[in-house]
């Protein structure tokens, strides 16, 4: 049925998701050649999440999360968003269990892979579903667990990644918010670059097991590819609405190494207080990394009311993308959600060791 079209989608509610177990860096070490203070220096991380339940859970959880804080239910919804490149199923799609989860009977349901981007470009299609009048109340949610894929004898992936899921509700507004500027972009040259070797239809018969990964993993040239990509499109989204740094009050970037972001805000001329981080604590969620931390910065006074926020990307593929948002009038949540995950003692180093030996002595 159609509706009348509002100007914008703003944010409105936010939720996220972090497994309990968590993997160190010393814990690391006793599977990788590696050390702490060897990989602090080079990326920031000090520990990752490891999920010990599907993708589709984590983002359960932080998608009731974000419909407590908006203070909506779930039949408000008009669709369902799954941004993540680690699914549950590739067919049906993963949001539909998400969806059935939540109880979103009304809602469509949709999957967005564009690796890291995920989440980007799933707000991206969320917000113009809504500036077009085809819904109203949506979810946008970035999930991933790269664990159950990862090659856990490379160590340059190996050390970088988290599990985890973000979320956000965007809703029809006539309001000045939601995005005001957006870029999105794709360099294919490079394609694999960055790539999951044993996951897909094009290893059904290459002898491969699937789920049996190796990945190609260029990290000085993906470091500099990062660099490059987020900075330009930062810059391309800015000269697009005519903005300069000064005109941006908060930025949230990928969170994929600490390196990286300081690269992009110096060549940007942004301050360190200016910029977002947690990686510290969570690695590269991959598409749960800005939703994630879209909820920190919320809960944690880091956003007011107006604020304008940019969020560069990048990502797999290589993806890469740019968006400016203006805040809305609220700040903080109108009610919480009191479900969690399902209930583990296991820690982060056991859940690895036993991914590695259910996936035989290749990994």
């Amino acid at each position: 049925m159609a509706i009348n079209n509002p100007r914008n989608a703003v944010i409105t509610g936010w939720g996220k998701c972090l497994p309990p177990a968590r993997l160190t860096n010393h814990d690391l070490a006793h599977l990788l050649d590696t050390s702490d203070a060897w990989i602090v220096k080079r990326t920031g991380i000090r520990e990752r999440p490891i999920s010990h339940v599907r993708v589709s859970d984590l983002a359960h959880v932080a998608a009731a999360r974000a419909l407590a804080c908006a203070g909506i239910q779930p039949d408000q919804l008009d669709m369902v968003i799954l941004g993540s490149c680690t699914g549950d199923d590739q067919m049906p799609n993963t949001a539909s269990r998400v969806q059935k989860l939540l109880g979103a009977h009304r809602a469509g349901a949709m999957d967005v892979n564009t690796a890291c981007t995920s989440f980007m470009y799933g707000l991206s299609v969320g917000s113009a579903l809504i500036r077009c009048g085809a819904v109203r109340n949506a979810v946008v949610v970035g999930a991933d667990a790269l664990s159950q894929f990862m090659d856990w004898n490379n160590r340059g992936p190996a050390i970088l990644f988290g599990d985890g899921a973000g979320a956000v509700v965007l809703q029809a507004s006539d309001t000045d918010a939601g995005i005001v500027g957006e870029v999105l972009g794709c360099d294919t040259e490079d394609r694999e670059m960055l790539r999951i070797n044993g996951i897909g239809a094009m290893f059904a018969n290459a002898g491969t097991c699937y789920g049996t990964t190796t990945w190609d993993f260029n990290g000085p040239e993906i470091f500099r590819q990062a660099v490059n990509g987020l900075v330009e499109a930062a810059r391309s989204v800015l000269a697009k609405i005519g903005y300069g740094s000064v005109d941006i009050d908060l930025v949230i970037p990928h969170q994929a190494n600490l390196r990286i972001i300081e690269a992009v805000a110096r060549r940007l001329d942004i301050s360190r207080e200016h910029t977002f981080t947690n990686l510290d604590r969570y690695g590269n969620l991959s598409s749960a990394s800005i939703p994630v931390a879209i909820a920190e910065a919320a809960d944690s006074d880091r956003i007011r009311p107006g604020d304008r926020i940019l969020m560069p990307a990048f990502g797999g593929g290589l993806t890469w993308s740019a968006h400016v948002v203006r805040w809305g009038a609220r700040t903080t949540p109108k009610g919480t959600s009191a479900l969690t995950l399902e209930a583990s003692n296991r820690t982060g180093l056991e859940l690895v060791r036993d991914l590695i030996a259910r996936k035989g002595p290749t990994q």
